[in-house]
């Protein structure tokens, strides 16, 4: 059993990853089962696949081998679990998201929907507008992306365009940058 100041499903994060996503905070299902994006209906494994993140589609339960892809992956709220509509007043933690990030240093931090972004990018550098995609700001250097949800709740904003916009920003980030991890291990 899972305790209070425990997250609901653990970081991973490490030095060198290509992209982090950032999620709101963990489905109920993903909560249940202790897998990110394990809801039915979810998009996220397969669009990983389908945009060239991954060389195969992977399952829920193998998130844990996403550092070997040159991905990561953490939530706004740690330690609260449902629907965005359902997740308590003050739940966010923006602050700490900039810590993790800071600490780890992806090339780019992705999030997997507009109301992470927007508590992020709001706290951190005041902006109330946030469209898909590449963001006008940095934090440290490292390039900010939104995405829509891969939600199965969210599917009347779903487009993969800016999932595509994202993976080719991995890729000419793995140009750039002799030696990082990527998805076949080094470049």
């Amino acid at each position: 059993m899972r305790r209070l100041n425990e997250p609901v499903l653990p970081d991973i994060l490490e030095p060198g990853l290509r992209v982090v996503f950032c999620g709101s905070a963990a489905g109920a299902v993903s909560a249940r089962l202790g897998a990110y994006y394990a809801g039915p209906g979810n998009r996220f494994w397969p669009t990983l696949f389908s945009v060239g993140l991954t060389p195969r589609l992977l399952a829920p339960a193998e998130f844990p081998t996403l550092p070997s892809y040159g991905l990561g992956l953490t939530d706004m709220a740690k330690h609260v679990s449902g629907a965005d509509a359902a997740l308590p007043r003050g739940c966010d933690d923006p602050a700490g998201l900039a810590r993790r990030i800071r600490a780890v240093r992806p090339r780019i931090l992705a999030f997997t929907a507009k109301r992470p972004a927007r508590v992020f990018l709001k706290r951190q550098f005041g902006l109330d507008t946030v469209p898909y995609g590449a963001q006008p700001v940095t934090l440290d250097a490292i390039r900010l992306f939104v995405l829509p949800s891969p939600s199965g709740l969210a599917v009347r904003y779903w487009d993969i365009g800016p999932w595509r916009d994202l993976a080719a920003a991995a890729r000419d980030e793995d140009d750039a940058a002799p030696g990082r991890r990527t998805s076949k291990g080094t470049a």
